[in-house]
């Protein structure tokens, strides 16, 4: 059976009465029959038959044992963290998604946890940034925003080696495309905001583990901390995975030819996409993943911050916003926007210049989104000429 024929099969019919969408069970309690006897649910925040669904129907996506549902990707990274405790330590990946470096930073350092930064798609940095208190490993393969690939199985090997849990932020590949579990590592972590959901219109956070022990530890932190998804986001949610094969197949056929486009355009610099034969991680996407992703970034070869933020603002099918996975493209600018909390110097280090772009490659036509993009490049160019030796401003 297909994956995608699975997936659909896979959401259940409502045992109760038949109908064939999940039921929203929007209730806070659950009237029991007896002191400590109910029929499977007690309060909400501990479980609910909407989130339930959803957090089985997760879990057999990844192909793990345990799916947790939260509020939002930051509270499903939250709880993972919690597992840890004071002189721990965690080897991240270096262009790491700005709202978790500021949590461990911010938030968690302070608590005495340590992290330390590499290319993770270098397997020997990795190696060797590992010490005796390293009990956890942090990747996003494909990254964000610069989508390098990291080799989860030999990771997941090194992690093994260690002694040390590998978590796999798999917001950009989706279930549908990768499947970190098979591959070796212990958890994986989903802003589900983005391709689960697909429609820009819920907040949600899941994570998937391999083991049910470890699991169960993350499912009582997710009650005992109270970072739960409600039961209409859930239902969100479950309606968004219900089409999640056929969004990401058509965002990867447009990000492919936007991707080829962008590497042919003379105003452009390097261009990130792992579809691309001059992906430096291009092969090991290929082994690893069904797909490439809906993701394009790519730097301008005026690499200024002036001139991002004047192509930024000059498209008009790619809306300017953070976030990504919906059906409508976005753009938006990382070292103002979603990467701004990292500190300037680090950024750069892991390759988040002033001039990079990212692109969220919705489900319009692909032609009509490359067009949108020629007439950004004109746009930029116009305003600008030098005459004499004299650079102008025509605006």
């Amino acid at each position: 059976m297909q994956d995608s024929t699975q997936l659909i099969h896979s959401i259940p019919v409502d045992p109760l009465t038949g109908a064939i969408s999940v039921p929203i069970y929007q209730t806070s309690t659950f009237v029991q029959e007896g002191p400590g006897q109910n029929k499977g649910y007690d309060y909400t925040r501990t479980g609910n038959p909407t989130r339930s669904v959803l957090e089985n129907l997760i879990a057999g996506l990844e192909q793990g044992s345990v799916g947790i549902a939260f509020g939002s990707g930051l509270a499903a990274i939250d709880a993972v963290l919690k597992l840890l405790q004071a002189g721990d330590e965690i080897v991240a990946v270096d262009d790491i998604y700005g709202g978790a470096y500021r949590l461990f930073e911010q938030v968690y350092r302070k608590f005495g946890i340590h992290v330390t930064y590499v290319d993770t798609s270098e397997l020997s940095r990795v190696f060797h940034a590992i010490t005796s208190r390293t009990k956890l490993i942090w990747i996003e393969t494909p990254t964000n925003p610069c989508l390098k690939i990291s080799d989860i199985e030999g990771i997941a090997k090194i992690a093994r080696a260690h002694g040390c849990l590998l978590c796999v932020d798999n917001t950009f590949a989706s279930p549908t495309l990768q499947k970190p579990l098979s591959l070796g590592a212990d958890i994986v972590v989903h802003s589900a905001t983005k391709y689960l959901g697909g429609h820009s219109d819920l907040i949600a956070g899941l994570v998937v583990t391999k083991d049910t022990s470890l699991g169960e530890k993350i499912k009582f932190l997710q009650n005992a901390t109270g970072g739960i998804l409600a039961p209409f986001d859930s239902w969100l949610l479950i309606r968004g995975i219900e089409t999640l094969p056929l969004r990401v197949r058509q965002h990867c056929a447009s990000a492919q030819r936007i991707a080829e486009f962008l590497e042919q355009h003379p105003l452009v610099g390097r261009v990130h996409y792992p579809g691309l034969d001059s992906h430096k991680g291009h092969q090991l996407a290929k082994r690893q993943s069904k797909g490439f992703g809906g993701i394009v970034s790519f730097g301008l070869k005026e690499n200024t911050l002036e001139a991002a933020i004047s192509f930024v603002s000059s498209t008009r099918l790619f809306r300017l916003a953070e976030s990504l996975g919906g059906i409508k493209s976005l753009v938006s600018h990382p070292a103002s926007m979603t990467h701004k909390s990292i500190p300037e110097e680090r950024r750069k280090e892991s390759g988040v210049e002033d001039s990079l772009i990212r692109l969220s490659v919705g489900l319009e036509d692909k032609e009509d989104l490359v067009e949108d993009l020629e007439q950004a490049f004109s746009r930029i160019t116009s305003k600008s000429k030098v005459i004499g030796g004299n650079e102008i401003c025509l605006q």
